[in-house]
C-alpha cells in the first residue's frame, strides 16, 4: 500500500512498498517526528524496540560464545582469561573462499591465523623434486591453521585449499591485532589497588548524622531530565556548600530508569577520584530521591565554551587530560561512563574539571558488553547506534568527539535531527572536514579515538589508556602536576564565596509544581 507523511498538518511525501518508518523509535524512547497516514489499504510488518534489541543482543552473545568456544580449542589460546578471549572473538573477521581458492600458499610469508567456521579445506605439501602437491589431510569446522604466524614465524609450510563446493568461511586474525590485544593484559588488570576505601569511610562517618531537614536551599544550579540541582548549605555550617540533586520518583518510574538511578548511586558512592564529583550522602522521601554532592562553583565547561566560541590547543589539552584521568579511574574498575559532553564537566573553584552525572554509567562484567541505547546523539559511538553491544571503548570514541568540540565549538557529527546525526556518525570521522585551527597532532589523536571499529581505538588496545597519555599531542604535558593539582589551569573561574552562583545560568522555578507520591518501594536501597 501507500502512506502519506506529514508534519503539523503539512504534507511531506508519499511512501510505498519496502520503506521503513519509525526507525528512531527502535533505538530509544523518543517523540515521533512526523505523522503517517494510510493513503490506501496497507499491510505493514512491525517490530517493537524490546524485541529488536533482544534479537540483536542474543545474536551478538551467541556469536561471541561460539567464537570463544572455537578459540578455547586452539592450544595457544587455551589458557587465556575469559575476557581476553571475548576481546579476541570481537576482532575475528569472517572471510569467505570459493572452491579451489588457495587460502595459504606454501613458502609465502604470512601473518594471519585462521579458524574454519564453515566448510572444509585440504592440506597439501609440494614435493621438492617433482613440484607435485602431496595430499596430507582434510580440515573442517573448528579446525585451525597458521597459528605459528601469530608468534612471528611467517613462512608458510603447506598449502591450504578450499575444498567445499559451497565455499569455506574462516575466522581470521592477524599478528598485529593479536599482539595489540594480548601482550601485557595482566599489568593492566592489576594496576589499581583501592586506596579510596578508607577515604570513603571517613566521608560516610562525617555525614552519617546529616538529615534532609538540616539542608538550606540557596539557589538552583541546574535543571535536568528528572528534576533540579540546588546549591545548599548545612544549617549549622556556613563555611561550605553542597550540590543537592533531586529527582522525581514518579518520573523515574514512568521512563523506566530505576535501574540506571540505582546504578548511579552505587557507582558514585564507591568512587573516590579527584576528577569525579564526590557523593556524600543520599536521602529520599515520598516524592523525590536526593543526592548530596560536592559543589563545583566554577560552572559548566559548556557555558565557558559557549561564551568563548572554542578553546586553543593548550586549554583543550588540560580539560581532555582531566577526563582521561577520570576514565582511567573508571575503566580500571570496568565502569563505562557513556555520557561525556561539555555539560557534564564542571569546574571546581581551582579551575580543574570534574565528571558529573553518572545516570548512564554501568559496571560491566569483565570482557562483556552492554546493549542499552543511551547517550547524547552527537556523542554516541557507531556500535551503539547499530545495536552491536558496546563496552568501555565507546567512551574513547566520545573522548575524540569532545576534543573536536572543545577545539572548534561544535561536535564533528551534527545533523538537523538525531536520525541525521546518526547517519553522519555511521559515515565515519574520515568524512568530516577538519578546520585549519586543529593541529596535525590533535587531528591524528581524534582520528585514532574515533575509529569505526571499537577494538582499534586508542586507549582500548594493549597499552590501555596510557597509549593516549603517550600520544604526540600530549608530548611534554605534566601529568604528575595534574594529578597532584600543582599544574596551573588554563582558566581560573571567579568565585567570591561558597554560595556564589555567578558562573551558572539563572533557572525559573519548576512550573509543574510537586510531582505525585511514589510509594512502590523500588528505591528501598537508595
Amino acid at each position: 500500500g501507500r502512506v502519506e507523511v506529514s508534519r503539523e498538518g503539512k504534507y511531506l511525501s508519499t511512501l510505498s512498498g519496502a520503506k521503513v518508518l519509525g526507525e528512531l523509535a527502535i533505538l530509544y524512547h523518543c517523540q515521533r517526528t512526523a505523522t503517517i497516514t494510510a493513503a490506501t489499504d496497507c499491510k505493514l510488518w512491525a517490530i517493537e524496540r524490546q524485541c529488536f534489541q533482544t534479537i540483536m543482543m542474543r545474536t551478538g552473545l551467541i556469536r561471541q560464545a561460539e567464537y570463544s568456544d572455537f578459540l578455547k580449542s586452539v592450544p595457544i589460546f587455551k589458557n587465556l582469561p575469559e575476557d581476553t578471549l571475548c576481546k579476541i572473538s570481537d576482532v575475528l573477521e569472517e572471510c569467505f573462499y570459493q572452491k579451489g581458492d588457495y587460502i595459504i600458499r606454501q613458502g609465502a610469508r604470512g601473518d594471519t591465523f585462521f579458524i574454519i567456521s564453515k566448510g572444509q579445506v585440504r592440506v597439501t605439501i609440494r614435493q621438492p623434486e617433482t613440484q607435485e602437491e602431496k595430499f596430507i589431510r582434510t580440515l573442517g569446522k573448528g579446525d585451525f591453521f597458521g597459528e605459528k604466524a601469530l608468534q612471528g614465524d611467517d613462512l608458510r609450510t603447506a598449502n591450504i585449499i578450499c575444498d567445499s563446493p559451497e565455499g569455506v568461511t574462516c575466522l581470521v586474525i592477524d599478528r598485529d591485532t593479536f599482539n595489540q590485544l594480548i601482550s601485557n593484559l595482566d599489568e593492566i588488570r592489576n594496576r589499581y589497588n583501592d586506596e579510596g576505601v578508607s577515604e570513603r569511610k571517613k566521608i560516610y562517618e562525617e555525614f552519617r548524622e546529616v538529615k534532609l531537614s538540616d539542608l538550606r536551599v540557596i539557589s538552583t544550579l541546574g535543571v535536568g531530565g528528572f528534576g533540579r540541582v540546588e546549591l545548599v548549605q548545612l544549617a549549622q555550617d556556613k563555611s561550605r556548600s553542597f550540590a543537592l540533586k533531586q529527582m522525581k520518583k514518579a518520573q523515574i518510574v514512568e521512563t523506566r530508569q530505576q535501574q540506571h538511578i540505582m546504578s548511579e548511586k552505587e557507582i558514585m558512592s564507591e568512587a573516590n577520584c579527584d576528577f569525579i564529583v564526590k557523593l556524600y550522602k543520599t536521602f529520599k522521601d515520598r516524592k523525590y530521591l536526593y543526592m548530596l554532592m560536592e559543589s563545583c562553583l566554577g560552572g559548566e565547561l559548556w557555558t565557558i565554551l559557549r561564551d568563548r566560541g572554542h578553546f586553543d590547543d593548550g586549554t583543550t589539552r588540560f580539560y581532555t587530560a582531566c577526563v582521561v584521568e577520570a576514565f582511567d579511574y573508571l575503566h580500571s574498575r570496568n565502569i563505562i561512563y557513556r555520557d561525556l559532553k561539555p555539560e557534564n564537566l564542571l569546574l571546581d573553584v581551582s579551575g580543574y574539571v570534574k565528571l558529573v552525572d553518572f545516570g548512564f554509567a554501568k559496571k560491566l562484567q569483565s570482557g562483556r558488553k552492554t546493549w542499552t541505547f543511551c547517550g547524547t546523539p552527537e556523542y554516541v559511538a557507531p556500535e551503539v547506534i547499530l545495536n552491536r553491544g558496546h563496552d568501555i571503548s565507546a567512551d574513547y570514541w566520545s573522548l575524540g568527539v569532545l576534543m573536536f568540540e572543545l577545539l572548534t565549538g561544535t561536535p564533528p557529527f551534527t545533523g538537523a535531527d538525531p536520525m541525521r546525526t546518526y547517519n553522519i556518525i555511521l559515515k565515519g570521522i574520515d568524512a568530516i572536514e577538519f578546520p585549519r585551527n586543529i593541529t596535525r597532532n590533535a587531528s591524528a589523536l581524534i582520528k585514532k579515538l574515533c575509529r569505526d571499529n571499537p577494538t582499534e581505538r586508542l586507549g582500548y588496545q594493549r597499552g590501555g589508556i596510557s597509549e593516549i597519555q603517550k600520544h604526540k599531542w600530549f608530548d611534554g604535558f605534566y601529568w604528575e602536576g595534574l594529578r597532584n593539582r600543582s599544574l596551573p589551569p588554563p582558566i581560573l573561574p571567579k568565585v567570591q564565596s561558597v554560595v556564589d552562583t555567578a558562573n551558572f545560568d539563572d533557572y525559573p522555578a519548576d512550573p509543574d509544581g510537586p510531582p505525585p507520591d511514589d510509594l512502590s518501594g523500588w528505591d528501598d536501597d537508595f
